[in-house]
């Protein structure tokens, strides 16, 4: 069965992702599958469990996962819907962390699923220089540099931490389009006077409930047709050779960290 269509960013972002699994990663939980386009793709050579708060997402991550044939999702938060017990030797988040408000206990809350020797791994919208409306339409804290990452892994006890930058040359133009598009879309939707704002500052977000629902709906945000599949895959090839020429350069990173066997 073909695996269902990515986002141009989507793709740029699964070759680092595919590049960093653990060779020995057997079982893995996904923190946030979305609609299960990257869930459709690990769960065919690993032991497969996402979870996902929105009902949208869910409902679609669960049909491509019983089309595929394995793996499960389950509908919620993961401290509620995965046994306290359980333990996996890869933990994934990818564009989760950017929109929880406290980013360490995040990091630990994930971390305590795993293993002792098991592996995080997070992607995250890079560098804060370049936050813009899109981030705000998302409903984003924060953007990552490679050392603010690595420092974060780092304090909450993680080792051997890698961190790779992805995107460039064709994020850049991606990052533009979705701050054009999501921009006008800000604008339309714009609160009325004494509402929440839109405005953003490293100490001012929108109201807590339009940064849930934000973080909520952007999973769903211009996701590709599936007949488009063959072409975004095909489109970004060349692309995501070349990104990889310029590991520290780009608009998204991918962090790995281990967590002491001992």
């Amino acid at each position: 069965m073909p695996a269902p269509a990515l986002t141009p960013n989507a793709w740029l972002r699964y070759d680092v992702v595919s590049r960093l699994l653990p060779a020995d990663a057997r079982t893995i939980l996904e923190i946030g599958c979305g609609g299960g386009g990257f869930a459709s793709r690990l769960a065919r050579d690993l032991d497969y469990l996402g979870v996902e708060p929105d009902g949208d997402s869910f409902t679609t991550a669960k049909q491509r996962l019983a089309e595929l044939g394995r793996g499960e999702v389950r509908h919620g938060l993961s401290f509620d819907v995965v046994e306290p017990e359980r333990r996996f030797d890869l933990v994934c988040a990818f564009e989760v962390l950017e929109h929880l408000a406290d980013e360490e206990a995040a990091v630990r809350g994930f971390a305590g699923h795993l293993v002792p020797g098991g592996h995080l791994l997070l992607s995250v919208p890079a560098f804060q220089e370049r936050f813009g409306r899109a981030d705000v339409y998302a409903g984003h804290f924060r953007r990552y540099s490679p050392a603010s990452m690595t420092d974060l892994l780092t304090r909450c006890g993680l080792t051997d931490v890698k961190v790779v930058v992805y995107g460039v040359p064709l994020g850049y133009v991606l990052e533009h389009g979705r701050n054009f598009l999501l921009g006008r879309r800000l604008d339309r939707d714009a609160p009325q006077a004494g509402g929440a704002s839109d405005h953003f500052t490293p100490t001012k977000t929108a109201a807590p409930e339009v940064m849930q629902e934000r973080t909520a709906g952007s999973g769903r945000v211009l996701q590709p047709k599936e007949w488009m599949a063959p072409l975004t895959q095909a489109g970004t090839a060349p692309f995501r050779l070349v990104q990889r020429l310029f590991p520290t350069k780009g608009t998204g990173l991918v962090a790995r960290g281990k967590l002491p066997a001992s």
